[in-house]
């Protein structure tokens, strides 16, 4: 009957007939819906007249619910949940039935679809991105034709990747279809292995977070929030410098196109000042509009589609709210139709009809559902198909605002992952920008040229040793050399010589050698320096241990210890330097030094450079080094204190079993004192590589040198101005020096022959005090 009507409607028959149509057949199918006509997102404005649109060609079919006609009954929600709820209640409990619920915006959308399962209502939305409207659980009557804002995150991963990014930071409006997106997309990113290393967040004034994104160098931004918000954000963005070629901003495709130039009372930016601080950043859009000429169930193209909405907007569509989504709401008008079309055979089956529907039919719900679920044709926004979830699956475009308007860069396919690129993206830049500032790590290597002073003096340094070492080898049998103990001399040459061969491979660096060669420089400059101290500074303590044993003694007990055979000065050296060696090879093998690098405040270079200079400075290390130096310089410091202690005892001892013992103090002297101050200092001064091996080379330099002078110079002195070379060969003692003729033993003994005479004397006095008739005549004789 209703086809009937419809038909002399279609052949446009008198007004009389249309009016016949109305009295006669009035089976009417409402829609209850909420449109966004202002707030966050105005999507109504565009997408109700589009809904009516549908809406107009569906009750025109005879082909679709024939017998029916739908009537959309709606407010304006204002995109919130508040006024949400007054309005649910009103369409509920005012008449007439509504067999649909077609709620907007994803606050809004959330509420209608967790409240209408209590009264068996299908919710059917056109403009719901929240990924928690995904859960069948939760909202299990809900459909969309809009997809899911994740599915702007694999777009968002993909172009992560293609452009090199591995850093990025988030900034979002804290609405509950933000946080799911971002929780979405950190789940992505992390499988992806990109880091977000910010995320910010704000209610309704986003000034704290935007500084907070500048603040921790924040370059690659993904931008969660409605468009009046978008004009908030991106006022402070211009204000922070937040723009330009080192940045980049992702943002949500649905905005208007002129989302930014559009008269807002709510920021104090001008158009111009947003114009520049909105060019080049990238938007992800779910495809809301079928690119191809294809006529679907509407019997209308895409773009005849347009272009009846843009005559029915007036054609001001780029201010117009939601003029993006109304393709969406088209579609969910259709969908609707043909999902309720389809279950009027079923229902007739079962005894129902579509007008018998109430709040408490869950049959009727259930069929519609089912409808619903596979729902499957070709659109104006592209072929409409429902997931589990009751999501659209769709493509996404990808657009870029170039001069001021977007332009298409590309799209993404993500159920194939198929990403076509249409390769004309334009950075302000020579590029796509760096995620972060590019750092650029330097290594601060020693000034070749105070390595190269100072090697030279330590060479130097080494050819004085030799020379020394030549002439204490070549003099050995002179008694003055003999009486000097040469073998110990010997050693300290030898010692002296290796601890100015450390300084070497103290300079070497990662100038010289490869980053794998460097841990044997470090156990170089560790065993020479180890070797060279026990060798010199041993035999050393060695003979002023020896002097002060034998010397300082009481008398009764010199003579049982003045001859000391040389095997035990040798086996005292052998001793320090087993010790040493043992150390070492303890240390090398438990916690072997390796190459460790010290950071330094990074700097800026000169000119406009989006580069940070890191100083990075190699230092030889070990796990536990800290233990290991404070071993070493425990046991290396007692060592040199005590070898003060005995030059200090011995300085007014004069002896000629070893002639040169004095000098041997002051060498001691300066040793330990250099040591004790070198020792500390270029601990202090370590992150300063200049300095730290001038201060320890030169102080090895200076201590060797001195060593030296003080014990060679003065024998080669002698020997040239009193001619004493290669005078009478002697036998040497136990000790190596002369046994016969020999002065101090000659003071020895005329000491010992006075003391006796002494104490006969003594004796003598006590009997001529008694007056002792045997001692009479010598007292007489003495004048006692």
């Amino acid at each position: 009957e209703a086809a009937w009507i419809r038909r002399i409607y279609q052949l446009h028959l008198p007004p009389a007939w249309l009016l016949i149509h109305f009295v006669i057949s009035s089976k009417k199918l409402y829609i209850g819906a909420l449109f966004p006509m202002s707030g966050g997102w105005p999507g109504g404005q565009a997408c109700l007249p589009s809904a009516q649109m549908a809406l107009d060609l569906v009750n025109k079919r005879t082909d679709i619910l024939p017998d029916y006609e739908l009537e959309l009954i709606y407010h304006d929600s204002k995109c919130d949940p508040g006024e949400a709820t007054k309005l649910l209640y009103d369409l509920l409990y005012t008449e007439p039935i509504k067999i649909v619920l077609m709620p907007g915006c994803s606050s809004v959308s959330t509420l209608v679809a967790e409240a209408a399962r209590m009264w068996n209502l299908i919710v059917l939305s056109y403009g719901s991105s929240s990924p928690a409207l995904s859960n069948r659980q939760r909202f299990p009557t809900f459909f969309r034709t809009h997809p899911s804002a994740t599915l702007h995150n694999p777009t968002r991963v993909q172009l992560f990747q293609k452009w090199n990014w591995t850093k990025i930071a988030t900034i979002q409006q804290t609405t509950e279809v933000f946080t799911s997106t971002l929780d979405d997309l950190e789940q992505r990113v992390k499988e992806a292995n990109i880091e977000i290393s910010v995320r910010q967040s704000f209610l309704t004034d986003p000034a704290v977070a935007v500084k907070n994104l500048k603040r921790q160098d924040a370059r690659i931004i993904v931008g969660l929030f409605y468009e009046t918000e978008a004009r908030k954000v991106f006022c402070e963005v211009y204000k922070e410098k937040l723009y330009g070629k080192k940045y980049v901003w992702f943002l949500i495709g649905w905005y208007a196109d002129n989302w930014f130039k559009i008269n807002d009372t709510s920021i104090n930016c001008t158009v111009e000042q947003m114009t520049e601080a909105v060019e080049g950043h990238v938007t992800t859009e779910i495809v809301m509009l079928n690119p191809e000429t294809v006529r679907g169930a509407s019997n209308l193209t895409s773009q005849e589609f347009v272009i009846q909405l843009t005559s029915k907007l007036g054609g001001r569509t780029q201010e117009t709210g939601g003029f993006q989504e109304a393709p969406l709401a088209y579609d969910a008008v259709w969908a609707l139709a043909l999902a309720l079309n389809k279950t009027v055979e079923p229902l007739k089956a079962k005894g129902r009809r579509l007008e018998d529907f109430n709040y408490n039919n869950k049959d009727i719900t259930a069929e519609i559902y089912r409808a619903l679920n596979t729902s499957s044709f070709e659109g104006v926004s592209g072929h409409v198909v429902f997931d589990a979830q009751g999501s659209r699956m769709a493509w996404t475009l990808i657009e870029q605002l170039q001069g001021g308007s977007y332009k298409k860069i590309g799209y993404y396919d993500m159920t194939k992952g198929n990403l076509s690129w249409y390769g004309n993206d334009k950075w302000i830049g020579p590029g796509p920008p760096a995620d972060q500032t590019r750092v650029t790590r330097k290594f601060r290597f020693l000034s070749q040229k105070l390595f190269v002073s100072v090697s030279f003096f330590a060479g130097l340094g080494i050819l004085l040793g030799i020379v020394c070492l030549t002439f204490n080898i070549y003099n050995s049998n002179v008694r003055y050399i003999q009486n000097s103990q040469p073998y110990l001399n010997n050693m300290t040459a030898v010692g002296c010589m290796m601890a100015l061969a450390a300084v070497f491979p103290l300079g070497i660096d990662g100038q010289h050698v490869h980053r794998s060669q460097f841990p044997v420089v470090c156990q170089f400059r560790l065993w020479l320096l180890g070797l060279g101290f026990s060798l010199a500074y041993g035999s050393m303590f060695t003979k002023i241990w020896w002097v002060h044993t034998v010397f300082t003694k009481k008398d009764e007990k010199k003579d049982k210890r003045k001859h000391l055979e040389p095997w035990k000065l040798y086996a005292t050296v052998g001793v320090l330097l087993a010790i040493d060696v043992l150390s070492l090879m303890i240390w090398q093998i438990v916690d072997p030094l390796h190459i460790t690098e010290e950071k330094f405040t990074r700097e800026v270079p000169k000119g406009d450079v989006d580069e940070l200079i890191e100083p990075l400075l190699e230092h030889c290390s070990s796990t536990k080094m800290n233990t290991w130096l404070g071993v070493v310089y425990g046991y290396k410091g007692l060592l040199l204190l005590l070898g003060i202690f005995l030059a200090y005892e011995t300085k007014s001892v004069s002896t000629e079993k070893i002639n040169d013992h004095r000098a041997v103090g002051m060498a001691i002297y300066n040793v330990a004192v250099l040591c004790m101050i070198t020792a500390p200092v270029t601990m202090i001064l370590s992150s300063k590589q200049d300095a730290s091996f001038a201060f320890a080379s030169l102080a090895i330099v200076f201590s060797v040198y001195i060593t030296l002078v003080v014990l060679f110079v003065p024998k080669m002195r002698r020997l040239i101005t009193r001619g004493e070379w290669q005078s009478d060969q002697q036998e040497t003692m136990k000790t190596g020096s002369s046994t016969n003729n020999n002065d101090e033993e000659k003071s020895r003994q005329l000491e010992r022959e006075n003391k006796e005479l002494q104490k006969i004397i003594q004796e003598v006095r006590c009997l001529c005090g008694l007056h002792h008739s045997f001692a009479l005549p010598l007292c007489g004789i003495l004048n006692l």
